[in-house]
């Protein structure tokens, strides 16, 4: 039985590529801004390009923080890719605009700390230990293009066994030569890559496939 998976339309994305990606890894994707449809299928897809702020707006103008968080509460999956998932987090700051995001983690988007900005190419990551979502591609690299992140994680795990899964990359081409900042993490059912998995080729379609088969 095929997965049902909405592509959320708020504005912002590579929502095609998106859609063409997430077919490939087997599922039906609709495309669309309805709430209701993004609560009730089995998979969600937040994409997001461009400005936080921006982003968040187009987010809010569709419900999309309360889909979100209607279909967590429930245990139910998302994925958020790119600034997808940096709205993921409380908040972001852009050329020293303050914005709040939808707060399912803690943390601050914010300006890469890199000789060139914005980060752009293929990356190598530091996968967390016991990952589902690299699961057959630890080793691979994957497409990278943005100027803002997290570089600190400040979720207290409180000894908690379901510590969300954290990976990590760098914007150097070797380890300790740039500034390090999270590449996705992996939090029960909420999913999310900095990466554009959809740009990264064979490495990216088994990522997503790893998602699909969670739905």
């Amino acid at each position: 039985m095929s997965r049902k998976v909405v592509v959320l339309d708020y504005g912002s994305g590579n929502l095609r590529s998106a859609v063409r990606a997430v077919e490939r890894a087997g599922a039906e994707v609709t495309l669309t801004g309805d709430r209701h449809a993004a609560e009730e299928a089995d998979g969600l897809v937040v994409p997001g390009v461009g400005a936080y702020a921006a982003c968040m707006a187009g987010l809010r103008a569709v419900d999309g923080p309360r889909a979100i968080g209607r279909r967590l509460s429930g245990g139910r999956p998302v994925l958020g890719i790119c600034v997808g998932m940096q709205v993921l987090f409380e908040r972001g700051i852009e050329h020293g605009v303050e914005t709040e995001g939808c707060d399912e983690w803690p943390g601050v988007v914010e300006r890469l700390q890199a000789p060139v900005v914005p980060h752009m190419g293929w990356n190598t990551v530091e996968v967390a230990e016991g990952s589902r979502m690299f699961a057959g591609v630890e080793g691979e690299r994957f497409y990278f293009v943005h100027s803002y992140g997290v570089r600190t994680w400040t979720l207290e795990t409180h000894g908690r066994t379901t510590a969300p899964l954290v990976t990590w990359t760098e914007t150097g081409p070797t380890p300790g030569a740039g500034d390090r900042f999270v590449a996705a993490v992996e939090n029960g059912p909420l999913w999310a890559t900095q990466f554009h998995p959809e740009k990264s080729g064979d490495a990216g379609a088994q990522l997503l496939r790893n998602w699909v088969e969670t739905l």
